[in-house]
């Protein structure tokens, strides 16, 4: 973890000094070695909140978009004694999971039921195969944009975008393709896909410029405001006209090389 509480303060890892989690007050230990960035670990046990994943050089970049005091909040549920960290919690209350490895179903629910007016930001990138399958799927004719937002998208098949778990959440989810990439990578990288929650029937992804998310969710939950506005476009859907992408494919033309057939010879006798 980025903070460990250092005299009563949230301190940041600081070379051969020891400091307390946030979570359960055991010890934790300053790592600050050449390779890996510098942060907090448990001296005695592997991690007090189940739910903690370990940090990634993505998870921080994300975290550093956001004001420190923001960043791995401890929160409690006071009907079931359940403590866990968030990534980000903005004084609006809202947040902000940063999901880099898989997750199960039944964790996605439990953490979703936890922290109510959340967002995911799921790494995109950390498979090889899921760009470029993204990619595929966008540029087919099962990918089609809405006349009230061309930024609007209906999926015909989900499922062979997305991962499956993704699908039902109950939140907005924003798949990151981009990762730890440059600025100058292509449009749909650099932009973030946000699922659309609460549709059953119908599947909804809003494609977002990435400073325009980080301002949104800094300045108010206003993302939320616009999901609201997206789920009621997408109720009269079934009564609007949909623009299909088309995709323009080659002709083939086949050429069969042209022989000589010579007759076969007569064995003479």
């Amino acid at each position: 973890m980025k903070f460990a509480i250092l005299d009563g303060i949230r301190t940041e890892a600081i070379k051969a000094t020891k400091g307390f989690c946030p979570v359960c007050n055991s010890e934790l230990v300053a790592k600050c070695g050449s390779i890996k960035m510098h942060h907090w670990a448990h001296k005695s046990i592997r991690n007090c909140d189940q739910w903690w994943e370990p940090e990634t050089e993505w998870h921080r970049q994300w975290k550093n978009k956001y004001p420190t005091d923001w960043q791995e909040i401890t929160l409690f549920d006071e009907h079931t004694n359940e403590k866990h960290i968030a990534d980000i919690k903005s004084k609006f209350d809202l947040v902000i999971e940063f999901q880099h490895s898989p997750i199960s179903q039944e964790e996605r629910i439990s953490r979703e039921k936890f922290y109510r007016n959340m967002i995911w930001v799921v790494d995109g990138s950390r498979l090889k195969n899921d760009y470029p399958r993204f990619l595929r799927e966008i540029n087919s004719l099962f990918f089609k944009s809405t006349i009230q937002d061309p930024d609007l998208f209906h999926l015909e098949y989900p499922d062979q975008i997305f991962p499956p778990i993704w699908l039902k959440s109950s939140v907005p989810v924003i798949f990151d393709y981009k990762g730890l990439l440059p600025e100058e990578c292509d449009e749909n990288k650099n932009a973030l896909w946000c699922l659309i929650p609460g549709r059953e029937n119908q599947t909804f992804v809003k494609k977002i410029n990435r400073d325009d998310f980080i301002e949104r969710t800094i300045n108010a939950s206003s993302l939320f405001d616009q999901v609201e506005t997206i789920k009621d476009q997408t109720n009269s859907m079934q009564q609007q006209p949909i623009i299909r992408i088309q995709v323009k494919r080659p002709k083939l033309t086949f050429y069969l090389e042209s022989r000589t057939v010579r007759p076969k010879r007569k064995n003479r006798l």
